[in-house]
């Protein structure tokens, strides 16, 4: 499900992705009567990206897209109908899809290394660790100290006050990132830890070269026990405070703007060097996704995650609700039994979390989503796999988990992206790569992202805030091997500190959010 296969009989109106596929995909709008395979024509106009019967379909009836199952027609479906939210769902397939066939380890294969290793420009932290970018942060322990690290941020924004940082050209800024809770949690349980472990994350992240953590001081979430927890070390490069503490807001704003002075000489005295691809950690993303993306951008940015594992470095998969019912995929590649298991026990949980509260795992895809052509989890969640590519599963990892091990990873976290991504983080990444059909705007600091958009209607509309057009794969002018290396050419220079187009606009202070489990009392 990685490649085009054009069936030989289809016109290039439409494409088919796999020769047991009951539909086909729409290339661009076609209006009624178009001929989409021999003997097949439209009964009516289908939207781009949107699916077409290629045969009479009965009511009850399985269709499969990209040679699985995603989902049962709702109605009898004739040949040249749109197939969509009025005539296919799961149906009695949802709380089964995980029933497949997971051939644990199956299709495991060896990374062959790459022959000559790639480089990029990055910057070495004492530790040995390798920055894509050089930030200073600012944390939060509890929603009531973000109006004191936003001030603080404030006064070293380049668009506000210019003269703050210009002596440190080597500094890409000062953020702070805020969340809404900390407070009236319990104190002991996984929403707490949870929380402190996303925190831990950002506050040991190699992107920061120093870091400040500000509380209000009665709150659940106590800086002194978040350390002690997470194992942080104070010092200069870890600066924590809180507003009771110093003194009332006024004071916790001067003494955060005065650390950071302290700190500025030495995080601007780093040079980028030659560094291996081994230390890149890409944290992989869809947003806004449509019918599109599991045949352009997704699969294209898998062809560039084989490449960057074959160089030694890593990919973070996520968005648990996402791959629901096509993690027989990804537990074929599964290492070892242990770690497709807990993969499998992660699909468990969501259903039960959403069977408890009333909800149905079916409620994603989006609005957006199924306007733009995707009708089913199942069907969204099949293209969603091929972001990783071929590589070997080599560990799952509970939210915000520090990674172990280099290679392909998976992650636990909801499919909303600023939660996901926030998780994903915390976990180490220090690149991002957002694949978008509809057009998702979002950044994450400390780490840049890479926007991949997956059709050429979208770039020319929205280039303003994309980095590269997988629609040149659809269009018929590129293969997705060479596309994959030029998403992975990218990436190498998205590290050596060349500016995505989300930091231009300045994305990524907003987008934390740190997932929230917990009962707020």
């Amino acid at each position: 499900m990685t490649l085009i296969e054009h069936t030989r009989e289809a016109p290039a109106s439409v494409v088919r992705l796999h020769e047991r596929d009951d539909v086909a995909i729409a290339r661009r709008p076609l209006p009624a009567n178009t001929e989409v395979a021999p003997g097949v024509t439209l009964t009516g106009p289908v939207p781009g990206a949107h699916k077409i019967a290629l045969r009479d379909i009965a009511a009850g009836e399985t269709i499969r897209r990209y040679g699985q199952i995603i989902g049962k027609a709702s109605a009898a479906i004739a040949a040249g109908d749109h197939v969509h939210v009025h005539n296919l769902d799961i149906a009695d397939l949802e709380g089964e899809a995980h029933e497949q066939d997971y051939a644990i380890g199956r299709e495991v294969h060896p990374v062959t290394p790459a022959a000559e290793p790639a480089t990029f420009m990055g910057i070495r932290r004492p530790d040995g660790r390798v920055a894509t970018r050089n930030y200073i942060g600012i944390l939060t322990s509890v929603n009531c100290s973000a109006t004191v690290a936003h001030a603080i941020a404030d006064h070293f924004r380049r668009d506000v006050h210019p003269e703050a940082l210009l002596p440190y050209s080597n500094v890409d800024g000062v953020v702070a990132l805020t969340h809404g809770v900390g407070c009236a949690v319990a104190s002991e349980g996984e929403a707490l830890a949870m929380l402190r472990r996303t925190l831990a994350g950002y506050a040991r992240h190699v992107n920061f070269a120093a870091v400040l953590v500000i509380g209000l001081g009665c709150e659940t979430n106590q800086i002194d026990a978040l350390i002690d927890a997470e194992g942080l070390e104070v010092g200069p490069k870890l600066h924590p405070f809180t507003i009771q503490q110093i003194g009332g807001t006024t004071r916790a704003i001067a003494e955060g703007i005065r650390h950071i002075h302290t700190l500025l000489e030495e995080a601007n005295r780093v040079e980028r060097t030659p560094c291996g691809a081994e230390h890149l950690r890409v944290a992989l993303q869809c947003g806004g996704s449509d019918g599109y993306s599991g045949i352009t951008a997704n699969p294209a940015l898998g062809a560039a995650v084989d490449r960057l594992v074959a160089h030694g470095g890593s990919a973070v998969l996520a968005e648990t609700p996402e791959v629901y019912g096509a993690e027989h995929l990804l537990t074929r590649r599964a290492v070892s039994p242990a770690v497709a298991e807990k993969l499998i026990e992660r699909i468990h949980w969501w259903e039960t979390f959403c069977r408890v509260r009333g909800a149905s795992l079916d409620n994603n895809p989006s609005a957006g989503n199924k306007a733009g052509g995707l009708t089913t989890i199942l069907e969204k969640s099949l293209g969603a796999i091929a972001k990783a590519g071929t590589s070997p599963l080599q560990e799952v990892l509970e939210y915000a988990e520090p990674m172990r091990t280099r290679g392909l990873a998976f992650m636990d976290s909801p499919g909303f992206d600023p939660v996901s991504v926030t998780g994903q983080v915390a976990s180490g990444c220090n690149l991002i790569a957002f694949t978008t059909g509809r057009g998702s705007a979002f950044g994450c600091a400390p780490v840049p992202s890479l926007k991949l958009a997956t059709n050429t209607a979208l770039w020319t509309h929205q280039g303003d805030d994309m980095d590269i057009n997988c629609g040149a794969l659809i269009d018929g002018e590129v293969d997705i091997d060479t596309l994959g290396e030029q998403i992975f050419q990218r990436l190498l220079t998205l590290a050596s500190g060349e500016r995505s187009k989300s930091e231009r606009h300045g994305y990524g202070q907003q987008e934390f959010v740190p997932w929230q489990i917990g009962v707020i009392t």
